[in-house]
This record gives structure tokens, C-alpha cells and sequence, in this order.
């Protein structure tokens, strides 16, 4: 599988070729130039206005939707045309915005599409990040052929969407992709959620913990997946680690402990729990066979 990433993708993006894909949709005028107003406007970051010359404004409300425009005529329609094409293997494309991920079942055409992909990319102004796409070998046989090479170890691991796949069996042996929270992005997180939580401990206890509840809740209707249970409550004890400090430097003569404060969690933070099926079982809601 390929896990690709374009280099600066919203700065390289062709406002020409962009303007172009928009009218083979649109015949309003007025919309386009809608759209060209958008693009021209800048971004304002922390009370400080950024020119945009060229390219998409990273941040600005509009971009992810011209993204998503801009590589549906890039790239969705030419992988489309380009799997179907006789004499391949299966091949699955996810695109989020500007991150995608390719999988094949053969490695002969993962490499050939990876070659024309880069010059399909250039015809646009685009150009793959060289150090951040790679070339992954990933899935149900891919233990088994790292083996039969030598001993290379474990399968490669790659991140998507906040996500880490794991190439994983589970206790009778049966292959699976485990989904982890991204070590990065909940640091990251976290950080955030400390630094709010010191500038909100002079507030009510129950204010801080609906604030706390509705953070700790919209984490997990994300990632709370099978598989990743443990990653989320970690995230959860996590943020009562930091709500604990807070409140314990509420005053010098705090009577605040650890047993006080696991009953102040209980009661406002929602216990970690799986919030989504397997992915073959909401599929096979959608699409029944």
C-alpha cells in the first residue's frame, strides 16, 4: 500500500486549473468570483492578517471544500480510471481532503501507480512529499512474507486520520487492522486541555467538570473504537491528572486527594466505553448482501 502525502498542497495548489474544474460545475459567474474573493482574501491567525498570493489559505473555512474539488478531478477520477484498467489487482483508494492512502493487492502495481501518480501530480503543480511517502507492504499476508524474506520483522505501521493501523490477530488468530490513537495528536491534545483547565480552576467544580465531560465525550465518540480502549481511557486519566493538580492549587490548604478526586471523575466524566462496531459490520448495515 502507498501512504502518500503532497508537499504544501493548499500553497501549490493552481488557482488556474482550480477556477477551470470549479466551471465545469458552475455557470454562475457571480459564484466564481465568489470563490476568487475567498481565495484572495488572506487569513487572520491570533488578530494578525496573511496575504495568500497563490495557492488555497491553509485554515481558512473554504480550503478543505476546494481541496476536496481540486483532487476529485486530479486525482479521484484518474485512480478511478486508472483501476479499472485490465489486467490489475484489487485496488482501494481513501482520500480525507488532501491525505490519502492506496492499497493493492500487488506490489508490481502499487510501484506503477506510484510512478504515474508523480506525473499525474506534476501536470497539476503538485509533487509528492519524498520523505513522507512511502511504500508500505501491509495487510492480512504481510507477516507471513516479511518471514519468508528473511526475517524482516513486524509489518510496517501507518497513520490516517488520527488513527495508527496496526496489522494485529486476535486471540483465535484471525487477522485484523487495530486502530490506536495517534501518540502525537493526543499529546498534543492533552497539552491543550492542560493549559484550559489552568485558566478554568478558579471556576465552580461543576462547571469545570460539564466543560471537562463534553471534552473527554467528544474524544471518545471519536476514538473510541474497538481495539482502542485502552488509549482512550488513558486519554481519560489523563485529564483527571490534570484536573487534579488544578484544583489542588486552588489553596495551600487543600484536603484534596486521590480518592476525593476519583469520586469528582466519576461523577462528571463519562466512563470509557466502545462507541463504534467493527467496520465490516457497519458496511454490512449499508450495503447488505
Amino acid at each position: 500500500m502507498i501512504d502518500a502525502d503532497i508537499r504544501d498542497f493548499f500553497g501549490r495548489l493552481d488557482r488556474v486549473w482550480l477556477r477551470r474544474f470549479l466551471e465545469h460545475r458552475i455557470a454562475d459567474k457571480r459564484v466564481l468570483r465568489l470563490v476568487g474573493k475567498w481565495l484572495a482574501a488572506g487569513v487572520i491567525e491570533d488578530g494578525e492578517w496573511t496575504e495568500c498570493d497563490e495557492g488555497s489559505p491553509q485554515g481558512a473555512s473554504v480550503s478543505p471544500l476546494l481541496a476536496n474539488v481540486y483532487l476529485h478531478y486530479v486525482l479521484d477520477l484518474w485512480a478511478d480510471y486508472w483501476r479499472r484498467r485490465p489486467g490489475r489487482g484489487d485496488v482501494i483508494i481513501v482520500r480525507w481532503a488532501d491525505d490519502f492512502i492506496v492499497g493493492f493487492e500487488h506490489r508490481a502495481d502499487a510501484e506503477r501507480f506510484l510512478a504515474e501518480l508523480r506525473e499525474r501530480l506534476a501536470k497539476f503543480g503538485l509533487e509528492l512529499h519524498p520523505d513522507k511517502t512511502r511504500l508500505i507492504e501491509f495487510g492480512r499476508f504481510a507477516a507471513d512474507r516479511r518471514a519468508r524474506q528473511g526475517g524482516l520483522g513486524k509489518p510496517e505501521t501507518f497513520t490516517f486520520l488520527g488513527f495508527t493501523h496496526i496489522c494485529a490477530r486476535s486471540k483465535n488468530g484471525w487477522f485484523w487492522i487495530r486502530r490506536k490513537t495517534d501518540s502525537k495528536r493526543m499529546r498534543v491534545k492533552l497539552k491543550q486541555v492542560k493549559d484550559q483547565v489552568k485558566q478554568r480552576q478558579h471556576l465552580p467544580v461543576p462547571e469545570q467538570g460539564q466543560w471537562l465531560a463534553s471534552v473527554v465525550r467528544g474524544h471518545q465518540n471519536y476514538y473510541a473504537v474497538p481495539g482502542n480502549s485502552d488509549a482512550v481511557n488513558n486519554f481519560r486519566n489523563q485529564v483527571t491528572r490534570h484536573w487534579y493538580k488544578a484544583l489542588r492549587r486552588r489553596s495551600q490548604r487543600t484536603r484534596l486527594n486521590w480518592a476525593r478526586m476519583n469520586r469528582i471523575a466519576a461523577r462528571w466524566l463519562p466512563p470509557t466505553r466502545v462507541r463504534h462496531p467493527f467496520p465490516e459490520v457497519r458496511f454490512a448495515a449499508t450495503h447488505p448482501r
